[in-house]
């Protein structure tokens, strides 16, 4: 066999070191599918409540 590394008293090989590398740097970088997602939420301001009312109502007959 070619060179190995001793760490904490274990042999590892090299390929070993490779995997275990890229196995913690996509746990690392993969986002959390269990997370809980929130909605978002759009504020909306309006230049009067009659003018904010109009912009709801739009959006709640033309949602789909």
């Amino acid at each position: 066999m070619g060179s190995a590394y001793q760490i904490l008293g274990r042999t590892y090989q090299p390929h070993q070191l490779a995997l275990a590398t890229i196995g913690l740097l996509t746990l690392v970088v993969m986002p959390n599918p269990f997370a809980k997602k929130q909605p978002k939420v759009v504020e909306i301001k309006g230049d009067s409540k009659e003018e904010e009312q109009f912009i709801k109502d739009y959006l709640r007959k033309h949602q789909s």
